[in-house]
């Protein structure tokens, strides 16, 4: 009753975040807690060299994600949902979508996964003395520009993929600091003065100056705008929705992970694993110098972070458990709930080798900038007395999964003397109670927490950013974090295990000498 009245008075909060293979909308109460969602499957698709969304699957998908959304609350109180307290729009980080003065769109959208920019990363990186990722928006811009590409002079506008969508539900161009930490570098809340300033002779040959091209940055808590006719109609078809209701500035899907892991505060930690796999871990100081495989970027409230982000994750695996139950189907064992059998494949992991049983698998279906790669294949190998069975091929995959984000954090954990008091882990690998999370955490060689709230995701996420708009005032992000979410929610953590932590490293060795077959594949198998 509680729940149905709080929707009644519009006293809930809506999140909604469009991620790699799901967009995904979750409301919540006045307890923070989840009252109804939605959500609607997509995929990224590549056309032309590059991995792209259309704009017009991010409509129907939004459109059909709300619809769900709705039809959860009719279906659990009975009423139809017409307004909100307040809403916040996430995506995914990074990417390049450019528009022209008439908003039109003047290329496809290039996502994260994209690594095309070596070239303009490397150069940036040079020029900033600041590493600047090959998927950040500012290294697609520059890219286009060495490249000559005829679009660039009509440019007026580029944001990331929850910029955008803010900007068409609001009116508003305007982006959260976490989010816009991946476009540019962040200074102090702004994007920094001294690189715009140092980017403008990059760009002098163009009617253009980079920071009018640039959406306004937003802190964690202040207001971006107000759901207008128009945006209402966008979201609702039925025109049911109401126009007016607040927005909390957009965020990438980084920094509602983590705000929905309650890892803003110094020395916590959150690891991302889905499509992509990332560690996001708040410094204490900054990094002694710079390293191209640790992005620098910010929390939604604007302390600096680092970031180990990594192309691939659970995509190979995926496949893989599609496979297995397209046997089972085929064997007569009838259809297996995809739930049941991820559950089933992950918990025989446990029962394998230590280090595999001498079997090696990678991920990469896409390139991988911490280990050199600009495409991926993604590919199993074993020695003719490897011990191959299921336990030990489960776990080899488990293992692919992390193989590069541990390289990434070896960097900031040996060479930088970085400290954790805690890493929490959310995300779709993660679903499976104890499995990634104990090997995740003999992968790292730290404790492993993961709440019950984790696979909400970022929704949830960005539902609680929205929600904080009537907080702001009283207190600070990780204080409402804290003291008035997880309060008494610290999750279940799993310490490293010794035997798991030597099977690890063992097959680390195996990973990194294995990166001379990855790259024979990339140069033999021509896609």
């Amino acid at each position: 009753m509680q729940a149905k009245q709080a929707i009644i008075e519009g006293k809930t909060s809506l999140g909604i975040e469009l991620g790699s293979t799901r967009i995904k909308a979750v409301l919540i109460g006045e307890d923070f807690s989840p009252v109804a969602s939605g959500g609607h499957d997509w995929e990224n698709s590549y056309e032309n060299g590059v991995w792209t969304y259309s704009l017009d699957d991010v409509w129907s998908g939004l459109q059909n994600c709300y619809k769900n959304l709705a039809g959860d609350v009719e279906a659990k109180f009975g009423i139809r949902l017409s307004t909100v307290g307040s809403v916040g729009i996430s995506a995914m980080m990074h990417g390049y979508l450019v528009f022209d003065k008439g908003g039109r769109q003047l290329v496809p959208f290039r996502t994260w996964r994209n690594t095309s920019t070596e070239k303009a990363a490397s150069k940036l990186s040079e020029l900033f003395n600041f590493n600047i990722p090959q998927r950040w928006s500012v290294a697609h811009l520059y890219q286009a520009i060495l490249g000559g590409e005829a679009h660039v002079p009509e440019i007026d506008f580029m944001t990331t993929l929850a910029g955008y969508v803010h900007w068409q539900l609001t009116g508003e161009k305007v982006l959260g600091l976490d989010d816009a930490s991946g476009m540019f570098p962040i200074e102090n809340g702004v994007f920094c003065p001294r690189m715009l300033e140092q980017f403008a002779s990059l760009s002098a040959p163009y009617p253009w100056k980079l920071p009018a091209l640039l959406p306004k940055t937003l802190k964690a808590g202040q207001p971006a705008g107000s759901l207008s006719a128009a945006g209402a109609k966008m979201l609702d078809p039925s025109g049911i929705l109401q126009a007016g209701i607040p927005f909390c500035p957009p965020e990438g899907d980084a920094g509602t992970g983590m705000v929905a892991t309650n890892s803003v505060s110094k020395r916590t930690g959150n690891i991302s694993a889905g499509t992509s796999i990332f560690a996001m871990i708040v410094l204490e100081k900054e990094l002694s110098q710079m390293h191209p495989e640790v992005d620098m970027v910010v929390t939604p409230d604007g302390s600096p972070v680092a970031m180990v982000h990594c192309n691939n994750c659970s995509g190979d695996i995926d496949a893989w458990v599609k496979l297995f139950g397209e046997a089972i189907e085929t064997a007569g064992g009838g259809k297996v709930a995809k739930a049941d059998l991820y559950d089933a494949l992950y918990i025989k992991a446990l029962e394998g080798d230590g280090d595999c049983g001498g079997l090696l698998s990678f991920n990469y279906y896409s390139g991988e900038h911490i280990t050199g790669f600009d495409a991926g294949r993604p590919l199993f190998a074993r020695l003719p007395d490897s011990r191959f069975n299921l336990a030990n091929f489960m776990r080899c995959l488990l293992f692919s999964s992390m193989g590069s984000l541990k390289i990434g954090m070896d960097i900031l954990t040996e060479k930088e003397d970085v400290r954790l008091d805690v890493l929490l882990g959310h995300g779709g690998l993660f679903k499976t109670k104890g499995v990634a999370q104990r090997f995740m955490a003999a992968a790292l060689e730290t404790p492993v927490s993961v709440m019950e709230s984790a696979s909400e995701g970022g929704a949830w996420g960005i539902a609680l950013l929205a929600a904080y708009l009537q907080h702001a005032g009283d207190v600070p992000l990780d204080g409402f974090l804290s003291q008035k979410v997880f309060s008494g929610s610290a999750g279940l953590a799993i310490a490293p295990d010794a035997k798991d932590v030597a099977g690890f490293k063992e097959y680390m060795k195996r990973f990194e000498a294995g990166l001379e077959i990855q790259r024979a594949a990339v140069q033999g198998l021509k896609g």
